[in-house]
């Protein structure tokens, strides 16, 4: 088979889906066409553009069907080349702009979110096939969109949303490698907590929450060491700069050594500070699947994420926080259970594990290739 595969929005979740799928499918010969992830307003509405009149000549090439991400601007496209609309395609969908937080720092440009979103809903109906990676995020999309079609003023055709009724939920893969890992790397100092949050470093993931955690796992009696790990851009959001500074007192006053502050861009160290951890943290405001947590997890750290968004999925109540209006409630919860895991470790007791097996590689392929063989034989 022959796929032509556009990723019009190429972050780190969409990058690790679709090299999965070429690890668990060598046999396709795949066609990629991808973007970079970054000037969001113009990647999304001009993808079909750039596509349209630079790359016609790979467009237009003999496919068996047409796999593309929620953010390419399908309808437009195959209206600018019109071959496209003779394959069959499926469209997977790694989020949805309906339950996209908003920024609240006062000074950041704000996004009219209704262009993305018309345009995913645009995407949607094109799509043989609708494909979201949790329940979650088809719930919330199918929300957002029916709550975006009741305020638009006439006209509205019925039965829109009917594509996504007939989605199918299939997961980004975990690839094989982060259930190799060594858990022997675990540290040997039963005193100390390991903690790692990796997330990326954005308002989305909640900084003001991991403050608060941070400001009152300091006054507990748990001694523990916080690796950040996540990807860092141009502009940190001050509760990040907070956290830190108030580690740095910390390890100070404790005489404990200062977790890993940096983003591991090779694999390997990542994978392997993961492995000596305990536990990894989410604060986030916005998962619709949870690749980080869940990658940590699958490598033998105990998640621990709030009780909304995707979470509840796949943890159970032993692994989530409670979720209040206010922060310092959320954080009271978590580290009441944070203490409770450093009370087990010290105690040479076992962390509560999650068996993440459902997400890997092996246990997805069979789900990915009865869709490919469905849509790709349709003619």
């Amino acid at each position: 088979m022959r796929a032509l595969l556009l990723s019009a929005y190429d972050a780190q979740s969409h990058r690790a889906w679709r090299n999965n799928l070429k690890l668990m499918f060598p046999a396709i010969a795949w066609k990629e066409l991808t973007l970079p992830a970054r000037h969001f307003p113009w990647r999304v509405r001009g993808n079909s553009l750039t596509w349209a009149f630079n790359h016609r000549e790979a467009l237009t090439d003999n496919y068996d069907f047409l796999l593309s991400t929620s953010m390419t601007d399908l309808s437009a496209l195959r209206g600018f080349v019109p071959q496209l609309s003779q394959i069959p395609n499926i469209v997977y969908c790694h989020e949805n702009q309906f339950a996209y937080p908003d920024n609240p720092n006062p000074s950041a440009k704000t996004i009219n979110p209704v262009e993305p979103q018309i345009l995913s809903l645009y995407t949607a109906l094109c799509a043989d096939q609708l494909i979201f990676n949790s329940a979650y995020n088809r719930d919330s999309f199918r929300q957002g969109a029916q709550a975006l079609l009741k305020k638009l003023p006439d006209h509205v055709p019925n039965a829109l949303l009917a594509c996504v009724d007939k989605a199918l939920i299939v997961p980004v893969p975990l690839c094989e490698e982060v259930f190799t890992v060594s858990s022997k790397l675990r540290n040997a100092d039963r005193s100390v907590l390991e903690i790692v949050w990796n997330h990326r470093w954005e308002y989305d993931k909640g900084p003001d929450l991991l403050l608060a955690i941070v400001q009152q796992l300091i006054q507990s009696e748990a001694r523990f060491r916080l690796h950040l790990l996540g990807q860092r851009f141009r502009a940190t959001p001050d509760a990040l700069l907070q956290v830190q500074h108030l580690l740095q007192r910390y390890y100070a006053a404790t005489k404990i050594t200062p977790g890993v502050d940096a983003y591991l861009e090779d694999k390997q160290d990542y994978h392997q500070c993961l492995a000596a951890s305990d536990v990894v943290l989410s604060t986030a405001d916005h998962d619709f699947q949870g690749l980080s947590i869940l990658e940590a997890s699958a490598l033998g750290c105990t998640p621990l994420a709030p009780n909304r968004l995707v979470y509840p999925e796949y943890l159970s109540a032993a692994h989530c926080f409670r979720h209040a209006n206010d922060l310092e409630t959320q954080a009271r919860s978590a580290v009441a259970m944070l203490e409770n895991w450093a009370a087990l470790k010290n105690n040479r007791q076992a962390l509560p594990r999650v068996d993440m097996q459902q997400f890997r590689q092996r246990h997805l392929r069979d789900r990915y290739a009865a869709v490919f063989q469905s849509v790709g034989t349709r003619t």
